[in-house]
């Protein structure tokens, strides 16, 4: 008899909380990039927020830090706080503005210090367990979408007054 792999439930991302949900992610998270692996891990805690997919955080000992660079952008989250920017640099190839991470993130998001998300749509490849992830629209969220969340989801150009 063949195993089935489980296909998580349904999520409408109206369901998701606000403020932001802080929760672990079991599933293997991997970031792919000029031909490397970028990030690789089943550590990762993941941000549920309303009208947006999901973000994963991957630990930094589970990124391969020799590929970012720091970036010259900070942005302001509301309940996260600062958020530094990096580039991915694999060689020649250099993804501007790819990843992002909170040094110093405010309670009760204090658990994501030092991780690392990434905007899926700046690497080649990104995956959640065995699916591959569609980016979200725009340049500023960065959510993962994935088969089971649903929208419709804020980030296009039209969603700005949401």
């Amino acid at each position: 008899m063949m195993a089935s792999r489980e296909i998580p439930a349904a999520e409408s991302v109206w369901d998701y909380p606000r403020p932001p949900a802080l929760c672990r992610e079991p599933r293997r998270i991997v970031v792919e990039c000029g031909g490397e692996i970028v990030a690789h891990t089943s550590r990762a805690l993941k941000i549920l927020e309303t009208s947006h997919p999901p973000v994963f955080y991957v630990p930094p000992a589970d990124v391969r830090t020799d590929l970012l660079r720091a970036a010259n952008r900070h942005t302001w989250c509301e309940w996260k706080g600062s958020a530094e920017y990096w580039d991915i640099v694999v060689g020649s190839d250099i993804r501007r503005l790819a990843a992002w991470s909170y040094p110093a993130p405010c309670p009760p998001y204090g658990q994501l210090v030092d991780h690392f998300a990434f905007y899926a749509g700046r690497a080649d490849r990104c995956t959640v367990g065995d699916c591959t992830v569609q980016p979200q629209e725009g340049d500023f969220y960065g959510g993962w979408i994935t088969p089971e969340v649903r929208g419709p989801f804020k980030g296009a150009d039209h969603t700005h007054g949401w």
